[in-house]
């Protein structure tokens, strides 16, 4: 199966992501990271989109699709999309690229928050420098202070987790990233989730629409 998980910054994506990850096997394919692997390998496209990075511009669709299809490329199984397509036009590219190997998105599951909700969430959000968890300063704080439940990583607050910065990406969500909800609702594979409330819970949420049940 590939699952896209659409939804803001801080609606849930990661910790959803790393839910089906260890629960059901899935493998989480993140843009983040793969921006990360390409420009430390030093790729052609690692390379292109380091330039951009560094003048300050946004990395172009093709180069973003690119990376995503040469890390498709090697591996197999279901996966999950984190954060990827973050436009109609890479959404539309993305699916041109699958049906030349007879392949398609064959859900999509979109994590609904307000943006006083998310704003609230980010400011006190914690993520672990070694496995990426998430945690929160009120709502799920780990068992010790400073220190990921799960791998023993230290844990830091990204410097995008700003009252100013997230209203910036927020703008940005809702500029590029929200029309695909219209997108992939026009495609009938697009479900809604009510994502204010414990992760948990929502994860089985998640469950009962991958099973049919919503």
């Amino acid at each position: 199966m590939y699952l896209i998980l659409l939804g803001a910054p801080g609606a849930g994506k990661g910790t959803q992501s790393k839910y089906l990850v260890e629960e059901l096997g899935f493998t989480q394919l993140s843009t983040g990271d793969i921006f990360r692997a390409e420009v430390k390998a030093k790729t052609e496209l690692g390379i292109l989109a380091k330039k951009c990075i560094d003048k300050g511009s946004l990395v172009s669709d093709d180069i973003v699709v690119g990376m995503v299809k040469n890390t498709l490329d090697t591996i197999s199984g279901d996966i999950i999309f984190d954060g990827f397509p973050r436009t109609t036009n890479q959404a539309s590219k993305f699916a041109a690229l699958l049906k030349e190997s007879n392949k398609k998105i064959d859900m999509v599951i979109n994590l609904s928050l307000s943006d006083e909700t998310i704003e609230r969430r980010l400011t006190g959000r914690l993520v672990c420098d070694s496995c990426g968890r998430s945690y929160h300063k009120i709502f799920s704080k780990p068992k010790e202070e400073g220190s990921c439940d799960i791998c023993e990583g230290n844990l830091y607050q990204r410097e995008d987790d700003t009252l100013e910065s997230i209203k910036n990406r927020l703008n940005v969500y809702h500029s590029t990233t929200k029309p695909l909800i219209n997108y992939y609702t026009e495609l009938n594979i697009l479900h809604n989730l009510n994502a204010d409330k414990l992760p948990d819970d929502l994860f089985k949420d998640i469950l009962k629409v991958l099973k049919g049940d919503d």
